[in-house]
């Protein structure tokens, strides 16, 4: 595990001439932008054969783009090959993860091998993950909050459950299904494995968890250490690909389409969105909650950006809210910074990722750059 304390002092050595890197995807044209409407440089690392978005149509030139620099490399696992950590350390790189870095860095090279100051809290992002011992279903226990019942084997299935599991082909991507019966579990699971959809291996290491019928809301927070203060940036929800053009279809063309094709809900996109004023209190007090409870698991705790995505019940006797799944980095989801509650706090409209430059602006000239970093 690497050392805090070196970290921390690399981060110091730097001063106030910091850059901002995140890796080529996911999010980093948010954390760019943000960068650069707070007075601060950024590099972006990318894979060759997907580094044009970065080092061409959206690169600094003039009155326009936003990437200052780019490093390609010919993976994105090769970020933490000695040189180029060198390179970063060189730059005075604090580095920001986004859920590309935790699918194709190794978590144990990010714990143990990645000597580059890292805005957040490094051991924690493993936590997402749905196969490690204090997982987000774990943090979310010690939390107290709300969650939809998890079965620990599918012959205990007793009413609609969604089966979260992973493609075969690319791990990192969803290959949910829905059952009803450990009758249904063992037709739909065997049909995907013939499909090549999913795995054997994979199944086995299925969450089962009851489906919960509600709005789907991802509340974005950003949790500040040097404010001691949970923001909530903004509110999205999310388009999956071939879900959402599914059920746009009327009930009867569903059933015929689904004799034909196989659903994924594969996310593809996000918009944002907005929640009755009403709940905002609840929402606020999950993502506090939360907060707490990785303060005391995790420490340092959170650092910055997080999300729960969750479900909002009717009730009876009033809307419940439920969290099915965490994120514990950049989210990916640009649109937020137009739904009015960072407006309400801030009075303009922030992003996340100009949050978090913010964040570390506000560090710099504080001195206490050390209490942001991992």
């Amino acid at each position: 595990m690497i050392n805090r304390a070196e970290i921390q002092k690399i981060a110091e050595n730097y001063g106030s001439n910091i850059t901002i890197g995140v890796l080529g995807s996911h999010s980093a044209l948010e954390v760019c932008l943000g960068c650069r409407e707070e007075g601060l440089k950024n590099i972006v690392v990318c894979q060759a054969g997907r580094e044009k978005t970065y080092s061409k149509h959206y690169r600094h030139a003039g009155a326009v783009g936003i990437i200052d620099d780019v490093i390609i490399l010919q993976k994105f696992s090769n970020i933490v090959e000695r040189g180029i950590q060198e390179e970063l350390v060189k730059r005075n790189t604090i580095f920001v993860p986004n859920r590309s870095f935790t699918v194709y860095v190794p978590l144990e090279d990010i714990e143990d091998r990645f000597n580059v100051p890292i805005f957040g809290n490094r051991i924690l992002l493993k936590a997402e993950e749905r196969n490690v011992e204090k997982n987000q279903y774990y943090l979310l226990e010690k939390a107290e909050i709300k969650t939809p019942m998890r079965f620990k084997n599918y012959e205990e299935i007793d009413r609609l459950c969604i089966v979260k599991t992973s493609e075969a082909e690319r791990g990192y991507e969803r290959a949910f299904f829905f059952a009803s019966s450990p009758e249904e579990f063992e037709n739909v699971s065997k049909e995907m494995i013939n499909k090549k959809m999913i795995t054997e291996e994979g199944l086995k290491k299925a969450i089962i968890e009851e489906f919960v019928m509600g709005a789907q809301f991802n509340f974005n927070y950003f949790y500040s250490p040097l404010n001691e203060r949970v923001e909530l940036i903004g509110i999205d929800t999310r388009r999956q690909t071939n879900l959402d053009g599914l059920l746009k279809l009327p009930a009867d063309q569903q059933l015929k389409v689904l004799e034909k094709i196989d659903v994924k809900n594969i996310e593809i996109g996000h918009f944002a969105c907005t929640l009755r004023e009403s709940m905002l209190e609840q929402v606020f007090q999950i993502g506090e909650k939360f907060v707490e409870a990785v303060g005391r698991e995790y420490p340092p705790g959170l650092i910055g950006p997080f999300a729960l995505q969750c479900v909002i019940t009717p009730g009876p006797p009033k809307e419940e809210i439920f969290v099915v799944d965490v994120s514990l980095r950049m989210p990916g989801s640009p649109g937020i910074k137009f739904t009015p509650y960072s407006e309400y706090l801030w009075r303009y409209p922030v992003s996340m990722g100009r949050r978090l430059a913010m964040e570390i602006k506000q560090a710099v000239d504080e001195d206490r750059i050390k209490e942001l970093v991992t």
